[in-house]
C-alpha cells in the first residue's frame, strides 16, 4: 500500500485529528526522506480536499473535522449553495463568506448552525477554480480604442469583468459577443485578465444571441471527423438481413404523431380493438442501438452530449443528422428498425393485462401532427377530415383508449401538470417576434398517456426480472432550497 492510501486509512480509522508526530509514529517512519514524503503527501491531500487540518496543525478526514468540500453555485444576490457529492442537502453560504470565491469554484467549508438552527458554511479555502472560459460582450469604455477593453459576462453569476490582454483580442470590436479564457483571476487590486478565443458575432446581428447561449453552455456545434465518417458509412435504408430475428409489423397501421416542426421522428404508435374487447396498444421506438454500437465514435460522442438540445430556432442533435433525421427517424412509407412494446389493456380499468417486448421492423402509415390529430378527433376541420378519412376510426379509438388510461392514472392520485406552454415565434432575422401560448390539446395528451403506459410497462417488466436497470426518479426537493423559496 502506498503512503497516500496508508494515510487515508489511518485518518479514516481515527476518531480524532492526528498530529504529524502521531502519524510518523503510526507509519513507523525512520528516515528524513520518509518524513519529507509524509509532509508532501499531507499537503497534496489537503490541497485536493481529501483531508483537512485544524488550527493546531492536526490532520483528519473532513467528516472528523466537520468540514465539507464541493462546488459552489452563486446566486446573483451574492449568497451561494455548496453542492457536496454524496450529501442530499446543499450547504448555504451567506455573501460575507464568498469573498474571492466565484461561481463553479471547488471550495472547502466548515459547517455550523446559524441562529435559526439552519446549517451554513464558513469558508476555509478555495481548492480549485471552476471557471476557465465564459461568454460575454467585448466592451470599450466610451468606445475609445486607446483604452483597455473589458468583458461583461452574459452569466450574471460571474461577478467580475476581466480586462482583455491587449495582444489577445482577435480583432474584436465594441459590442462583439466573444468567448474568453481567464488568464488571471481578480486579486482585490486587479479586475482579472482574459484572452479572446472566439468571436461569435456582434450582439445586434441576427442569431448571435442564440449562439451566445450555445457557447455559454459549452454545447458542441460540430461533430468530430471520425463520428461523421462512421455516420456516412451507415446506409440510407435498412437491409433485408437486418430484419432477421425481428417481428415484422410492416402491415400494421402505425402513425408518428409529433409537432409540425419536428425533424427526428423517434416514436410511433398503433391502437386496435381485439376480438376479446380489449385494446392493443403498440409503442415503437427507433432502434438507434442497431447503428450506434457500444464504444464506437458515435457512441462516445452521444455519451458526451447526453441529449439533443432544443433552442428557440434550432436543434443541436445528439447524433449527426444523417442518423437522427434519416435512418433512425421513423419517416412514413419506409422500412425502419424499432424496439416495440405491445400491450393488451382492459377497457374496464385501464390495466395492462398482457405485454410483449421485442425488436421489430415497421413501415409507418402516415406522419401525423398534433394539429391534424386534434382536428380529426374534435371534427374541427373538413379538409383534414377528408384527407385522412380512411384513418378516422383509428384516431377515435386512440382517443377512447387515452381516456381509459387517464382515468386509471387519476384514480391512482396522479398530479395534473396540464399547463399551457409558451412558444417563442422567431422572424426571418432570427429575432423573437412574439410569444404565444401553446395549449396542450387532446393529441399531445393522447401521446403522453401512451408513452407513460409503455414506460411503466417496461419498468415493471425489468423490476420483476430482478436485473440491474435504470429508473427515472423525481426526488424530493432539498429542504434548504425549499425553505429559501
Amino acid at each position: 500500500m502506498n503512503l497516500r492510501d496508508q494515510l487515508l486509512e489511518i485518518l479514516q480509522a481515527s476518531e480524532k485529528p492526528l498530529s504529524v508526530d502521531q502519524l510518523t509514529e503510526r507509519l513507523q517512519l525512520a528516515s528524513t526522506d520518509d518524513f519529507k514524503e509524509l509532509i508532501r503527501t499531507l499537503n497534496a491531500l489537503e490541497e485536493e480536499g481529501a483531508i483537512g487540518r485544524t488550527r493546531t496543525n492536526r490532520y483528519g478526514t473532513l467528516a472528523t473535522l466537520g468540514q465539507v468540500a464541493g462546488i459552489i453555485s452563486i446566486h446573483q444576490r451574492g449568497f451561494g449553495f455548496l453542492s457536496v457529492e454524496g450529501e442530499a442537502e446543499d450547504v448555504f453560504l451567506p455573501p460575507d463568506q464568498l469573498k474571492d470565491v466565484y461561481h463553479g469554484d471547488t471550495i472547502l467549508v466548515k459547517k455550523r448552525e446559524d441562529n435559526r438552527g439552519k446549517t451554513e458554511g464558513i469558508l476555509l479555502k478555495v481548492l480549485k477554480r471552476g471557471l476557465s472560459e465564459f461568454v460575454g460582450t467585448y466592451t470599450l469604455p466610451s468606445g475609445r480604442l486607446d483604452q483597455f477593453a473589458f468583458i461583461e459576462p452574459d452569466d450574471k453569476r460571474i461577478n467580475f469583468w476581466p480586462v482583455v490582454n491587449p495582444d489577445k483580442s482577435l480583432g474584436a470590436v465594441d459590442g462583439h459577443k466573444v468567448v474568453v479564457r481567464i488568464t488571471k483571476y481578480p486579486d482585490g487590486r486587479f479586475a482579472g485578465a482574459c484572452d479572446v478565443v472566439r468571436i461569435i458575432g456582434h450582439k445586434n446581428d441576427p442569431g448571435v444571441d442564440i449562439l451566445s447561449i450555445v457557447y455559454k453552455h459549452g454545447i458542441p456545434t460540430e461533430f468530430p471527423e471520425d463520428v461523421i465518417a462512421q455516420a456516412n458509412a451507415v446506409p440510407d435504408e435498412p437491409d433485408e438481413k437486418d430484419f432477421i430475428g425481428r417481428v415484422d409489423l410492416r402491415d400494421e397501421t402505425i402513425f408518428t404523431i409529433d409537432g409540425e416542426d419536428a425533424k427526428d421522428l423517434d416514436d410511433a404508435v398503433h391502437v386496435k380493438k381485439l376480438d376479446n374487447g380489449n385494446y392493443e396498444l403498440g409503442v415503437h421506438i427507433a432502434d438507434v442501438s442497431h447503428y450506434v454500437k457500444e464504444g464506437s465514435p458515435l457512441d462516445v460522442e452521444a455519451f458526451e452530449r447526453g441529449t439533443s438540445v432544443y433552442l428557440v430556432d434550432r436543434v443541436i442533435p445528439m447524433l449527426p443528422h444523417r442518423l437522427s433525421n434519416g435512418i433512425c427517424s421513423l419517416n412514413p412509407h419506409v422500412n425502419r428498425l424499432t424496439l416495440s412494446c405491445v400491450m393488451e389493456i382492459s377497457p374496464q380499468n385501464g390495466k395492462v393485462v398482457r405485454h410483449d417486448l421485442f425488436p421489430s421492423v415497421i413501415k409507418t402509415t402516415e406522419r401525423m401532427t398534433y394539429t391534424n390529430v386534434r382536428e380529426i378527433i374534435e371534427r374541427d376541420d373538413e379538409e383534414t377530415l377528408k384527407k385522412y378519412e380512411p384513418f378516422i376510426g383509428e384516431f377515435d379509438l386512440m382517443a377512447e383508449l387515452a381516456e381509459v388510461l387517464r382515468k386509471r392514472r387519476n384514480s391512482r392520485g396522479a398530479i395534473n401538470f396540464d399547463f399551457a406552454e409558451a412558444k417563442v415565434v422567431v422572424n426571418e432575422e432570427g429575432k423573437p417576434a412574439d410569444i404565444v401560448l401553446r395549449p396542450r390539446s387532446v393529441a399531445e395528451k393522447l401521446i403522453e398517456e401512451f408513452m407513460l403506459a409503455a414506460n411503466e410497462t417496461v419498468a415493471e417488466h425489468f423490476h420483476k426480472m430482478d436485473v440491474p436497470f435504470i429508473y427515472r426518479v423525481h426526488d424530493n426537493p432539498k429542504p434548504d432550497k425549499l425553505d429559501f423559496f
